[in-house]
């Protein structure tokens, strides 16, 4: 159901337009979904429908009107009561505003996308928008917001059509534009660049000279920069004004490699060919529901030029470690390249955004191994014209049931199909000559197509062995993998799994086994050689071994996937606790590197030189660093988790320290929050003491990013006495920092220099220079804030030149912020204009997003202090963006500041 502004107030519920009608009543709608997800209150609702003159009888009204709404929208729990006033909540479906608003701000990549992405969003539009409410004044400001927006998207669109090579077919256009908009540069700029590459350069030049002579006679004005530079291009006869860019379309392509001799199933081939939405491909382990999917997904990807995505949702394996949809909608967002500054912090506003990108597109989604229909349904399109197609053990009922799913069941082989699977892999002339070994071989097998699979590799691999040696292997298999081929008996992959372990070399066999602990849900060359305790290049041969026996996978290069069930298999062979301290002891030297090389000493810890056998990467320059974490950024959590559960306590809190300012300045929140919640239950069951502090300091800080300072406190005191009695005085000098922070968000400036203060103090005595600059930055904003602004100055200046000696950026940039505050609040505006712009440059190099929101706060407010109001809106309008993304309470005063304007 979705509330439309966007012309006439109505509701679209799934096609069916519901009309509402009356004008109060209408208003009452458009004000609710105006503030979708916010109390408004009942003052502010009467005020804005009767525009301030309302009867004595207006709050009965509005309750009337509320009655009537919650009708027309389906329901009483659409709107709620909520003190003052009333709150809408109509599901997870923007309104069409909020679906422009959303579409315009991810519209990138190619021309060719942003055309179709832009003619997707100005079709919402089905006239002026709130055009039957916009006589109320409160709501003619939206409308004519929201009038604004519709222009810019139509811009937006010639400029891509224009990059498109466009420019004849838009002419016409463009000059009744013009027209309308005599002053309006960029429509002029788009007209005159579109005559000269149409050949008509002189009414180009004219034009522009026409446009000159008009700014100068009405406003006394010149054009802008890029209009004269646009003339000069022109005299010159730039070659680049006819260039039509066409730039490559990158669209995500992320289906696993082609299944190679894919046999069978051709009904369900055909019924797959056929439909269009989502279907549900069901069936036991090892039935070939994946091998299915993907083959399809190869044959039918060229309808789908839009891109192709995948995920693994892990939803039954031996580890239980099933993904969160969240991870797999980041995951998606990623494969859309959508730069992590415009990833939202809400899971729902993710979904949202997701949704977003797909509408109007042709997109097939491959959702393999589903757990149940919540996992799936948050990643299920929101608009026709995308194809999904679901994996599970699990038949899905409820998503046939409600969303409508195609039901396509998968079956065991049949004889013929396990006949032609193997005549493939081994050649007709093998099995006609042993026909009975290779019935025996069928039988053991029961048609699993994982089985035959294996077989075939353990015998393409032998070729002089009798196939008769290979079914005999397979019927002395004693044991039996418990079976999960929905109660079938006959799927007896233990014994399949056993020979191929057996006859695999020794190193082989052991580096298998050793696979089986790792968490998942891959892994690299470097883990698999720490884990073994071999060199790289040794086990890069042994996971070729691996792979050619069917035991291994490669998903992506050098990345490597167990399969679910010879995990368990693999596990069965039994732990080797030396090699999962290994495993620990690699992924954390790696993760304390990484960290230093982004973000200083700051989360260093004092490490033992890694074990025998242990191999840490170097990931030593940033970008190397920012790969690394983004590619082991699941398993890292997942380490955290593994080692809380198995008591290894001393991992679990220095894993999640090591994430803790990568998953800060990346605005993983909620994740950072989870991984302190592990190292501190890890830290109170084992009673590390010195784990306990650095715990509950990195879950106050967590609770700190995430505003709940009543939460943090408790623990940074905690981890303050703990600290003290360990004698860490450099944990000490950073607790008293992060009250500090608390207490100036408090408006504690006394207090927050007092913390700051014992803080310089301490990191004085630690020796911890990083530490002694950043104090002095914190002192100095503290004093700028009580009025001493030239001790202020002096001590954020210390600061300043203490992080530029250590080549600290981010430090930098937060000095800078300090040194800049000093100046705004002594009202040197032009200095802290230039300080605030410094400090945002090196935020943006380090992809701090929240001291780059906070920079951008102050530097609109600084631009507005001198009346420069469209700097200032720009500056707050960027800063609102992330604030908002990161669901931080800043974002409401910036939207206040900017409903102002």
């Amino acid at each position: 159901m979705r509330i439309r502004l966007l012309g006439p107030v109505d509701v679209d519920a799934d096609g069916a337009v519901r009309e509402v009608s009356g004008l109060r009543r209408k208003a009452t709608l458009a004000v609710l979904a105006l503030n979708r997800g916010t109390v408004v209150s009942a003052d502010q609702l009467i005020d804005v429908v009767w525009d301030g003159s309302a009867p004595a009888t207006g709050l009965n009204t509005l309750q009337r009107n509320i009655s009537y709404l919650r009708q027309v929208l389906g329901g009483r729990h659409s709107i709620v009561a909520r003190s003052p006033g009333y709150l809408l909540e109509v599901g997870a479906e923007p309104t069409d505003a909020e679906l422009a608003e959303r579409v315009l701000r991810v519209a990138s990549g190619s021309a060719a996308s942003r055309v179709r992405e832009l003619n997707t969003v100005l079709d919402l539009w089905r006239g002026p928008s709130l055009a039957d409410v916009c006589a109320l004044p409160w709501l003619d400001r939206h409308a004519q917001r929201l009038d604004r927006m519709r222009l810019q998207a139509g811009q937006d669109l010639v400029d891509a059509r224009l990059a498109l090579g466009e420019h004849l077919p838009l002419l016409p256009e463009l000059e009744q534009r013009a027209g309308e908009h005599p002053f309006d540069e960029r429509t002029q700029r788009q007209l005159i660049l579109a005559l000269y590459r149409a050949g008509r350069q002189v009414e180009a030049l004219a034009a522009f000279r026409r446009l000159r002579a008009d700014l100068r006679e009405e406003l006394g004005i010149d054009p802008g920069p890029e209009l004269r530079e646009l003339e000069s291009a022109m005299l010159r006869q730039d070659a680049a004004l006819t260039a039509v860019s066409t730039p490559v379309v990158r669209v995500p392509a992320q289906l696993p490699l082609a299944v190679r001799g894919f046999v069978g199933r051709m009904t369900e081939l055909a019924v797959l060919d056929d439909f269009a939405g989502v279907a549900v491909v069901s069936g036991g382990a090892g039935f070939g529901k994946t091998s299915l999917a993907v083959h399809w997904a190869h044959r039918a990807a060229k309808r789908f030029p839009d891109g192709q995505l995948y995920v693994n949702l892990r939803g039954f394996g031996p580890a239980g470690n099933v993904m969160d949809p969240a991870a797999a909608v980041r995951g998606f967002l990623g494969a859309f390249e959508v730069p992590v500054a415009r990833i939202p912090a809400g899971y729902d506003e993710q979904v949202a955004l997701y949704r977003s990108l797909l509408a109007g597109k042709r997109v097939l989604i491959l959702l393999d191994n589903a757990r149940d229909a919540e996992q799936v349904r948050p990643l299920l399109p929101g608009a026709p014209g995308c194809v999904v197609v679901v994996t599970s053990r699990d038949r899905l009922a409820p998503m046939v049931a409600v969303e409508g799913a195609l039901a396509v069941g998968v079956g065991l082989f049949s004889e013929a199909d396990a006949g032609e699977m193997l005549g493939r892999r081994l050649g007709e002339g093998r099995l006609a000559a042993e026909p009975r070994a290779v019935l025996e071989i069928m039988a053991r097998c029961a048609g699993l197509p994982l089985a035959l699979s294996i077989v075939a590799a353990r015998a393409a691999t032998r070729p002089g062995q009798p196939l008769a040696a290979l079914a005999a292997q397979l019927a002395e298999g004693a044991e039996v993998l418990d079976s999960l081929s929905a109660g079938d008996p006959g799927s007896d992959l233990r014994a399949v799994f056993s020979w191929s372990f057996r006859a695999l070399r020794p190193d082989a066999a052991r580096l298998f086994r050793l696979l089986g602990m790792h968490p998942g849900p891959d892994l690299g060359v470097g883990a698999a050689a720490s884990l073994a305790g071999l060199s790289v290049r040794v086990v890069e041969a042994l996971l070729d071994d691996l792979l050619g026996a069917s035991l291994l996978t490669e998903h992506a290069p050098g990345r490597f996937v167990l399969h679910d069930l010879l995990r368990v298999y693999a596990l069965e062979q039994g732990a080797d606790h030396e090699a999962r301290e290994r495993l620990f002891e690699h992924y954390l030297h790696t993760a304390q590197t990484a960290s230093r090389t982004l973000h200083g000493p700051w989360s260093d810890l004092p490490l033992a030189a890694p074990g025998p056998g242990v191999t840490p990467e170097q990931p030593v320059r940033p970008e190397a660093a920012n790969a690394w974490f983004d590619v082991e950024h699941h398993v890292l959590l997942g380490l955290v988790q593994l080692a809380e559960s198995a008591g290894l306590a001393a991992y679990a809190w220095r894993l999640a320290w090591s994430l803790s300012l990568v998953l800060d300045s990346r605005g993983f929140w909620r994740e950072y929050r989870e991984t302190q919640r592990s190292a501190l239950e890890a830290a109170r069951r084992s009673g590390d003491a010195v784990g306990l502090a650095h715990a509950e300091h990195g879950l106050g800080r967590a609770y700190s990013c995430l505003c709940r300072d009543s939460e943090a406190l408790p623990l940074l005191h905690s981890a303050l006495a703990r600290y003290a009695a360990v004698g860490d005085i450099a944990g000490q000098a950073n607790v008293h920092l992060g009250i500090g922070f608390v207490a100036d968000r408090a408006g504690d400036s006394a207090l927050a220099m007092h913390c700051s203060q014992q803080a310089l103090e301490l990191f004085r005595a630690a020796g911890h220079r990083s530490g002694q600059a950043m104090a002095l930055s914190n002192i100095g904003w503290s004093l700028a804030e009580l009025g001493e602004f030239d001790a202020a100055r002096t001590l954020c200046e210390q600061g300043l030149a203490l992080h530029r000696e250590l080549g600290d950026p981010r430090g930098l940039a937060g000095s800078w912020d300090s040194l800049g505050y000093a100046h705004q609040l002594a009202g040197r505006h032009e200095d802290a204009i230039a300080c605030y712009t410094t400090g945002l440059a090196l935020a943006r190099q380090v992809g701090d997003r929240f001291v780059q929101a906070d920079l951008l706060s102050r530097l609109g407010d600084t631009h507005g202090a001198v009346g420069a109001l469209s700097q200032a809106r720009v500056a707050w309008r960027e800063a609102l963006v992330i604030f908002d993304e990161l669901c931080h309470a800043s974002a409401e005063g910036l939207r206040q500041k900017l409903g102002r304007l």
